[in-house]
């Protein structure tokens, strides 16, 4: 949701190009016979067979649910360079999961115990990325928090929202990244996702500290400032606030 290989602010207009992004949300299995104590091993296996070697999939990560309606949500984010790479990277998935695992019962005792780890219900959504990102690195020693921002699309007519990112969202040192995608297939067409990366849960209320700064710095007129929101408020029409925790082992 997050990728630290998409486009940076910095890249020129004419040279941005979206990218694709497929959110599978799967839930953890509730049977108390399924046991989770190596789960990092058999997903590794997967991932470093399979993910890692395809070369149609650009970014790969693993979220859990920390503060989210349901706690056995996850999502699994899937990055692409276009459309036509979603359905290609199958032809080579399947490629990759004959050479990794070429005996046929031992594959199918692989994927039974890979499946057991979740619940037969899952769901799919497809996301373009924006050109609003802070990419930072997703692999490192310890999880990130993600505060994640569902936000439904304004009426219209809103406006302000690269100026805000330039000047609050890319100066707060608290939000270690950033990253934004639109809907483009799913449940709901209004959404707009936004995504903030911080090292610590205490972290996100400190940003917002230093985002009341950093707008008063900006923005120090009041009327001015009062005026700009006018506009900026419009982008979006409500939203709804998520926490995930990434897993750093399983980040490409």
């Amino acid at each position: 949701m997050f990728t630290s290989k998409l486009y940076s602010q910095e890249a020129k207009k004419e040279e941005f190009k979206p990218a694709y992004m497929v959110v599978t949300t799967v839930h953890r299995s509730s049977d108390p016979n399924v046991d989770f104590s190596d789960w990092m091993k058999t997903e590794k296996e997967y991932f470093d067979n399979v993910t890692m070697k395809n070369d149609l999939i650009l970014g790969y990560g693993v979220y859990f649910h920390y503060f989210t309606p349901d706690d056995s949500e996850v999502k699994l984010v899937t990055i692409y360079k276009n459309w036509e790479d979603i359905n290609n990277a199958t032809e080579v998935t399947n490629k990759l999961i004959d050479e990794a695992w070429p005996n046929e019962e031992e594959r199918d005792a692989f994927f039974d115990k890979k499946a057991s780890y979740y619940s037969n219900h899952h769901s799919d959504e497809i996301y373009m990325t924006t050109r609003y990102s802070k990419p930072t690195k997703l692999d490192g020693e310890k999880p990130l928090i993600f505060y994640v921002k569902v936000n439904k699309r304004g009426s219209g007519g809103g406006s302000g929202w690269n100026e805000y990112f330039e000047n609050v969202t890319m100066k707060n040192d608290y939000i270690k990244g950033y990253y934004t995608h639109v809907h483009r297939w799913g449940v709901d067409s209004n959404d707009m996702i936004e995504a903030f990366a911080f090292e610590s849960l205490g972290d996100i209320e400190k940003s917002f500290e230093e985002e009341g700064r950093l707008i008063n710095e900006h923005w120090s007129d009041e009327d001015k400032r009062k005026e700009f929101f006018k506009g900026y408020n419009k982008i979006f029409a409500g939203h709804g606030d998520y926490i995930y925790s990434n897993v750093p082992e399983l980040v490409k």
